[in-house]
């Protein structure tokens, strides 16, 4: 736990360098194993429909930019529907 929580303050400080792996641990932590990990994409499911959606890719080790962005929207967004 203690882990998975620096990691994430590490995407909030800085989302321009994030290993893909490090996102990766992060998305199974919140959102449970990726529902597709064949080929170049990892394919979360979430408990809505539409944005932000969970759909992550290996850039030759590093995560896409906005792709971190729209992992930290998800995470905010889950941790709203849960504090209800």
């Amino acid at each position: 736990m203690e882990k998975i929580k620096k990691i994430l303050l590490k995407l909030k400080q800085n989302p321009n360098n994030i290993s893909f792996s490090d996102l990766c641990k992060i998305c199974d932590y919140y959102f449970g194993k990726a529902r597709q990990t064949s080929g170049s994409h990892r394919i979360y499911k979430t408990a809505w429909q539409g944005d932000p959606r969970i759909n992550i890719q290996n850039n030759k080790g590093k995560a896409k930019v906005y792709q971190v962005k729209q992992i930290i929207n998800a995470i905010e967004k889950s941790e709203t529907k849960n504090a209800f």
